[in-house]
């Protein structure tokens, strides 16, 4: 490969095709997901996840002779046990070009071709829905949400936020895009919300994105014209209670310092909604942004970040753990996987209110943290 750029399924940094596609299916809380493919395959999504999924294990021998019978022996052990079963194909099973197609019977075993190379999380995630093949009901009540991806840290935060708003402006929940039961993906509602535009079902009628106040003011607007019995004024007081405290809190930090320099690194809904409410609420310079997915400016590759961040010496650090590492010095907030040595057990929204919210706290507080820290400490973390 040229520039030896790494294959998406050699990143560390973005989790590839066969990730997406299991982080898909293992929010249906009723369907079982088979990792067919090899122990380091099955690792690195079930260590993301959060829920337990199952792997084929296959070692050189079942490689060498074929794999099909190791996957029904898997199948066998798990019927009964699910009223569905998914199987996510892996890289060497791919290549090898064994034909699994025939397992899939009556519809209960679902057959998922998303080997690593071929793309990102987000290209594997809309393979697995596709085979899913939700379904509008044209007379459901509510409206849907998607968005939700099980290797997110926000998943749970942000699924509980998106229900909050749509009930507090009068609607109910259809179906959630992933994290519902495998049937309710099959009598979806006509209109649908998002939490992360980059993970769109394209289920119904899109009514826009949840990500950041002026986002989710015009959104209710929206569906407020589509469905009947929405009033999003709740929501639009509680969006000017909410401007009005980031306003407060952001002009008393303006007073004592600088507005921060700021290096952004995430999938790309999450870093320009990062991006517009610092500059928004702090006048941040925005030095860095690298955004993962980005089909014209994908920034996946180590090195490259590691040489961004540096070039742009930022005071604040937005993304994963491998960019705390790069900059120790700066401040940091966690805003994509993998984030490493801390314990996540609340339900942290990114998106919505409280959303826009946590994130201003975590900014707040990161950069007023660092700019009490002694010059002593900041320079041995230089």
């Amino acid at each position: 490969m040229q520039n030896n750029q790494r294959t998406p399924c050699e990143n560390p940094l973005w989790p590839c095709a066969m990730t997406g596609a299991v982080a898909c299916l293992a929010g249906f809380d009723d369907l079982a997901v088979v990792v067919h493919g090899s122990s380091g395959c099955y690792f690195y999504p079930a260590s993301l996840v959060g829920v337990p999924i199952h792997g084929t294990f296959l070692v050189e021998n079942e490689i060498i002779f074929g794999t099909e019978s190791r996957l029904e022996e898997v199948i066998r052990e798990l019927d009964g046990r699910y009223s569905r079963i998914a199987v996510v194909n892996t890289c060497v099973p791919a290549i090898m070009g064994e034909d699994i197609g025939d397992l899939a019977r009556d519809g209960q075993v679902i057959i998922v071709d998303s080997p690593g190379f071929l793309g990102d999380l987000e290209a594997g995630y809309r393979r697995a829905l596709e085979q899913v093949a939700p379904e509008v009901d044209p007379d459901a009540a509510g409206v849907n949400i998607d968005g939700i991806c099980r290797t997110d840290p926000f998943c749970r935060g942000n699924a509980i936020e998106a229900r909050r708003l749509l009930n507090l402006a009068g609607a109910t929940v259809a179906t959630t895009f992933c994290l519902d039961r495998y049937d309710a993906a099959h009598r979806a509602a006509p209109f649908t919300v998002g939490t992360n535009p980059d993970l769109a079902s394209g289920v119904g009628t899109w009514c826009g994105s949840l990500l950041g106040l002026d986002a989710v003011a015009g959104t209710f607007e929206r569906l407020a014209a589509e469905v009947d019995g929405i009033d999003p004024r709740p929501i639009t007081e509680e969006i000017a209670w909410a401007d009005a405290r980031i306003t407060k809190a952001c002009d008393k930090y303006l007073r004592r310092f600088d507005p921060p320099r700021v290096a952004i690194c995430a999938g790309r809904s999450y870093a320009m909604f990062a991006r517009e409410l610092l500059k928004q609420y702090l006048g941040a310079d925005i030095v860095c942004v690298a955004t993962r997915n980005d089909p014209a400016t994908p920034t996946a590759d180590f090195s490259t970040i590691r040489g961004m961040i540096r070039k742009a010496e930022p005071d604040l650090v937005l993304g994963s753990s491998y960019e705390r590492a790069i900059s120790q010095s700066a401040a940091f907030v966690g805003l994509t996987p993998p984030l490493r040595g801390r314990v996540l057990l609340s339900s942290r929204a990114v998106a919505g209110i409280e959303g826009a919210l946590w994130l201003m706290d975590e900014v707040l507080n990161a950069c007023i943290n660092r700019n009490r820290r002694p010059e002593s400490e900041s320079a041995d973390l230089s």
